[in-house]
């Protein structure tokens, strides 16, 4: 009996996880052969205007998949009209191969979301559902009790630990634009997408108008940090109108100052490996703090942004001695926006009213305490800088009060 692994997806684009987690599936999984099933219209996911066309997106995966053993990419998706419903897939599949083992591979998130898809029940009835993971201790308890429920009402379910590289198309999309992506494509492909101009690469951004800038920016950011990022380029814009700085300047800088802060950890230190940039041990053992320098070399290579907003992006989360003016504005900008609802938020606005020192010493007391309590590294920039301040006299309302 053949074992079959059907591997859907937008393939938008297709990547060299896509392509290891595809040999990892044959090998783990003894298959005989692997699809590789590019859909027409997901019905999970919306399209939007920067997505390859069909006919792309199959010539992309054509390239990736060269050389891989056991795979054949199927254009049935394509070639039907309308949404790509797997249970239709499987059910061409099955009259294909009327007696082959079918497995049906999905990622973790679609595997946690199966009870949402069409006809669900008649493809667990035809297949086996395959499931990657990467292994974090949340991922693995909360892909367990969906196991556990979804045989409990009749599906199989075998598990995949997928140990290889873990990045996601729209990621990609967003590294594209940073134009540090070619790590993490297949030969041929980049090339392919710089030539057609795919996902915006063709696109200048250098010294954009505000209103094209925002547009890019809101494109980049995850959703959830859309109302953040506004509410900082506006809180910028009010202190520099207060204190007499460039208001153009604090708008930019507060638009850009969380540019990458989609990317995780591994992505950041890619990030910083394609653009030559080395560095400290506290940000290598960090990574998660690296959005503030990504974000500068994103904002200057990218974006064509000036020497000033370019040092606001990269000191907004450590602070360090001697900060500018701008870069104070969009460091407590960034702490006290709109948004923000935090125990000593208020007395932060309320001391950004009074001084901008002030307000910043506070902030950077607020943070090293709270990193303390949580017993997490501090960055000696921080550090200093609060030490800097103290030496130049600034006080807190609160210390003059005592």
């Amino acid at each position: 009996m053949d074992r079959i692994g059907i591997y859907g997806g937008t393939y938008n684009p297709p990547h060299i996880g896509h392509m290891r987690a595809a040999a990892h599936a044959i090998e783990t999984l003894g298959l005989d052969r692997l699809f590789l099933i590019p859909n027409n219209i997901a019905p999970h996911k919306q399209t939007t205007c920067e997505s390859a066309t069909a006919e792309q997106r199959m010539e992309m995966l054509k390239m990736s998949a060269r050389g891989l053993e056991k795979t054949e990419i199927l254009d049935l998706e394509l070639k039907r009209e309308g949404k790509s419903y797997t249970s239709d897939t499987i059910a061409d599949i099955r009259k294909a191969y009327p007696d082959a083992q079918l497995f049906l591979l999905m990622g973790t998130d679609m595997f946690l979301s199966f009870l949402q898809w069409h006809e669900y029940e008649k493809i667990w009835s035809d297949v086996t559902l395959a499931v990657f993971y990467r292994g974090q201790a949340k991922e693995q308890e909360s892909i367990a009790k969906q196991k556990a429920l979804l045989e409990s009402m009749g599906a199989k379910v075998e598990l995949i630990c997928n140990p290889v590289t873990a990045i996601s198309s729209t990621d990609l999309r967003r590294m594209l634009v940073f134009d540090c992506a070619e790590p993490f494509l297949c030969p041929g492909v980049g090339d392919y997408i710089r030539e057609h101009g795919l996902y915006h690469t063709g696109d200048r951004y250098k010294n954009l108008p505000m209103e094209e800038l925002e547009q890019v920016v809101v494109s980049l950011l995850n959703p959830n940090r859309v109302a953040h990022v506004l509410g900082c380029r506006d809180a910028a814009v009010a202190l520099a109108r207060r204190y007499g700085e460039d208001e153009v300047n604090a708008a930019r800088a507060g638009l850009l100052h969380d540019i990458t802060k989609a990317l995780d950890g591994p992505l950041q230190l890619t990030l910083c490996s394609e653009y030559g940039i080395l560095l400290s041990k506290f940000s290598q053992e960090n990574p998660k703090t690296l959005h503030a320098l990504t974000g500068s070399l994103v904002a200057d290579q990218i974006f064509g942004e000036n020497e000033a907003v370019v040092s606001a992006i990269r000191y907004h989360t450590t602070g360090k001695p001697g900060m500018t003016r701008l870069e104070k504005i969009v460091y407590i900008a960034d702490y006290m926006e709109v948004n923000r609802n935090f125990p000593g938020v208020e007395g932060l606005r309320a001391a950004a009213q009074r001084s901008l020192d002030e307000a910043l010493l506070m902030g950077l007391e607020m943070t090293l305490d709270q990193l303390m309590t949580q017993k997490r590294q501090i960055s000696q920039s921080s550090i200093d800088a609060v030490r800097y301040l103290r030496q130049q006299g600034v006080t807190l309302q609160e210390d003059i009060i005592k």
